[in-house]
């Protein structure tokens, strides 16, 4: 039986929409209809003006509808009794009372078939109250006539209510209430193209055992009590369903796989004295339902072959450092803090390379060396690249304010993020979200990336730097370096490694290729930027080789934006 706290299964945003619209529209259009009715009461005009708005309320649902939350749904629909109760009231005659209080029966399907049955019954009150009193009124109108009209609105909404229940239980799950494997599947056909959504995959851990020890009965208890952590713990919007035995279904709205993977964690969470595997695959550009489903199975699979009681993520592997950084990234536990680059022509900070930071409340401080890792291999890097850069942009912005000109940002890029179809158009809409110029940022990519990198990593890159976004080689002098890759590289900036600055004031030969490196950047127009630098002689070499920018400890660590802020740096050359 359908639950009378929750909306129908058929109350899907697109459906309620239309459907909606279509009663706006109707209506709007009987009213018209009743205006050209020439009778003793009104003249007509206002009757119009009823229906003109409903018309122009139906194009507006159809317009922004599906955008605008679930509550809106029930502003329409008063509303539309609103409006329905005006037109009885000014109608021309008896007659056309009558057929405009006709119309109250589009409130009593419109609420029955998309409002759980409590609000449904409220609306279907205040309609039942509003007719008789509207009619009465208006001179003329049998008191039979309005008992009738109440009667026919209430048969209908009846009758709406108990087919929409039939169908509801004909999609539903009998032991927990919960969606099945057709009302799911009904969900997931209705998912809209390029809407973000993730689907996760549960499946109860040793199930099998729990019912040949313990009985069917304590089987069945063990699957409500799955179902209700689902329903208490899985994030709002949440399509929930028994796909069958003891694997469960979560549609999660949205697309960051971080957040899908909280979401399935707070399930674990909520759910105590019993264990479940579960499979993860956020939705990416022009998949079908059916990969989607193919590839959340593929990660359940993977998860259970793992040792049972953990996530996976399609293409990845969630270790506790993981599932914890996902949950921290949904709340917005991740920042950045940013580390100055200084001009060694006059002592200027010029901008700023900003470095993911991320405070554990149990843990503390965890170091990038161990979360960055756990995110590549579980595959949220994408997640954790898009926090860092929408932080990083922020805090720029603050930055570039309080210090009154124009800052440079760098920020790192990983290969998978490159090589993930709409990565571009995801860092112009963040550029975009936070007013930060695309001329001001530099992204940050090494050289054993680029050399390994397909076509699409190259292509990416392009794409940024036609938008005026820079690109840094990152790492420079590590294992992969090359000279003769320089002139090949789609990249505007070098970053020499620390390594490689540690010891270019003790071998002479080092230096010696540093003073090389510096000229060939010069001649290829590649801006050097030296890492690392920690030492007073460090710097002094550097600038007698001509290194133009030096950022490390010697100046300032990374720091967050309120105490970049609060300091007074020297001000860049006129």
């Amino acid at each position: 039986m359908q639950n009378v706290s929750t909306a129908p299964d058929v109350a899907t945003p697109r459906l309620m929409v239309r459907t909606t619209a279509a009663f706006y529209a109707m209506g709007g259009t009987a009213v018209l209809g009743l205006a050209s009715v020439d009778g003793p009461r009104t003249d007509g005009r206002v009757l119009v003006l009823i229906g003109v708005v409903a018309l122009v309320g139906a194009l507006l649902l159809l317009g922004v509808g599906e955008r605008v939350p679930r509550a809106a749904f029930h502003v329409s629909v008063l509303a539309g009794t609103g409006l329905i109760s005006l037109a009885v009231v000014v109608a021309p005659d008896p007659a056309s009372a009558v057929a405009a209080a006709a119309i109250y029966v589009f409130v009593a399907v419109d609420a029955f078939l998309f409002a759980a049955w409590r609000p449904a019954a409220a609306h279907l009150g205040l309609a039942l109250v509003a007719q008789p009193l509207c009619l009465g009124a208006v001179p003329g109108v049998h008191p039979g006539v309005m008992v009738g009209t109440t009667l026919v609105c209430l048969a209908v909404a009846a009758v709406t209510g108990l087919l929409v229940q039939r169908a509801s239980s004909a999609s539903r799950d009998g032991l927990t209430g919960l969606l099945n494997r057709r009302g799911f599947d009904a969900v997931m056909d209705a998912v809209r193209a390029g809407e973000p959504v993730a689907l996760a995959l549960l499946d109860v851990d040793r199930f099998k055992q729990v019912n040949d020890v313990h009985g069917h009965g304590a089987g069945d208890q063990l699957l409500r009590s799955v179902a209700a952590a689902c329903r208490q713990a899985a994030p709002a919007g949440t399509a929930v369903a028994r796909l069958g035995g003891d694997e469960f279904a979560l549609l999660l709205s949205t697309g960051s796989a971080a957040r899908a993977l909280a979401g399935v964690e707070a399930v674990r969470t909520a759910l105590t004295g019993c264990a479940f595997s579960a499979g993860i695959a956020v939705r990416t550009d022009g998949e079908s339902g059916a990969d989607l489903l193919r590839r959340a199975d593929t990660a359940l699979y993977a998860a259970k072959a793992g040792g049972r009681g953990r996530s996976v993520l399609s293409g990845g592997d969630a270790s506790r450092t993981a599932v914890d950084l996902a949950a921290a990234l949904a709340a917005g536990h991740v920042t950045v803090a940013l580390q100055p680059i200084v001009s060694l022509a006059d002592g200027s900070t010029v901008g700023v390379e900003a470095l993911a930071r991320w405070q554990d409340p149990e843990r503390g401080p965890v170091s990038p060396a161990e979360f960055v890792p756990a995110a590549e291999a579980a595959g949220l890097v994408g997640d954790l690249g898009a926090t860092v850069l929408r932080a990083a942009c922020t805090d720029a912005g603050r930055l570039a304010t309080a210090w009154g000109r124009r800052v440079l940002l760098t920020v790192n890029v990983s290969g998978r993020e490159l090589v993930t179809p709409g990565y571009a158009d995801r860092v112009l809409q963040t550029l975009a979200d936070t007013g930060w110029a695309a001329r001001d940022l530099v992204v940050e990519v090494t050289e054993s990336l680029l050399e390994a990198s397909s076509a699409l990593a190259l292509e990416t890159l392009t794409r940024l730097r036609r938008h005026g976004i820079a690109v840094a080689i990152d790492d420079f002098g590590t294992g992969w370096s090359s000279f003769s890759r320089l002139d090949t590289l789609p990249a505007d900036y070098l970053k020499l490694d620390s390594s490689f600055i540690a010891t270019s004031t003790t071998s002479p030969r080092r230096a010696g290729m540093l003073r090389a490196l510096l000229e060939l950047s010069g001649t290829l127009e590649l801006t050097v930027i030296a890492e690392g630098v920690e030492t007073v002689e460090q710097e002094e070499l550097l600038t007698r080789l001509g290194c133009p920018l030096v950022q490390g400890w010697l100046h300032s660590p990374a720091r967050p934006v309120a105490e970049l802020v609060a300091t007074e740096p020297v001000p860049a050359a006129a």
